[in-house]
């Protein structure tokens, strides 16, 4: 029977297991996305967010815990500098996962892992303004918002053509002078 054993084997004894997840980790930290098939990406979120919550202790004996699951120092060096540094306020949830549909050869559902501050895509949707409910009064200004954009970008072709324009004026003359050359010699 086995009860209460709640994670996932991955098909691996448990030294193959823990070297492995280790090395994601160190993957992880070092390159702040990778691509991995989803249980194992869902392994590495358990294995991986008690290491970064305890990189937010900066002490000599969290440094020790966490050096005994990576043994990298360079990896252990980036968990604790910048990091630690971007998620020293978030109270969990370190790493996102992205499913990215089935692999081609096996059919194995494949997926994102990364860490959730060092995506800046995805950082700048998360700034999109909140929708509310709608209502008259609010209708008025939103109208008047796009409207100022649209202005500025009405004038700013309208600063780029005269630029066009000028180059086409300097021919133009040049254009002229042969024909009132022309007209001079006959």
């Amino acid at each position: 029977m086995r009860h209460n054993k709640k994670f996932n084997h991955l098909s691996r004894k448990a030294s193959h297991r823990a070297a492995m997840l280790a090395n994601m980790s160190i993957s992880l930290i070092m390159h702040k996305r990778i691509t991995t098939t989803l249980p194992k990406a869902k392994a590495l979120r358990k294995y991986v967010e008690p290491l970064i919550t305890k990189a937010k202790d900066d002490t000599t004996a969290s440094r020790r815990v966490v050096f005994s699951y990576l043994q990298n120092k360079y990896a252990i060096t980036e968990l604790f500098g910048p990091v630690a540094q971007k998620i020293g306020d978030r109270p969990g949830g370190y790493t996102r996962i992205l499913k990215l549909g089935k692999r081609p050869s096996d059919n194995a559902d494949m997926a994102f892992i990364e860490l959730v501050d060092f995506d800046e895509n995805m950082m700048k949707t998360e700034t999109k303004a909140k929708r509310t409910r709608r209502s008259r009064k609010s209708a008025a200004p939103k109208a008047e918002a796009p409207a100022a954009p649209a202005e500025e970008k009405a004038e700013a072709p309208a600063e780029e053509a005269p630029k066009a324009e000028a180059p086409a004026a300097e021919e133009a003359p040049a254009a002229e002078a042969p024909a009132e050359t022309d007209a001079t010699k006959e």
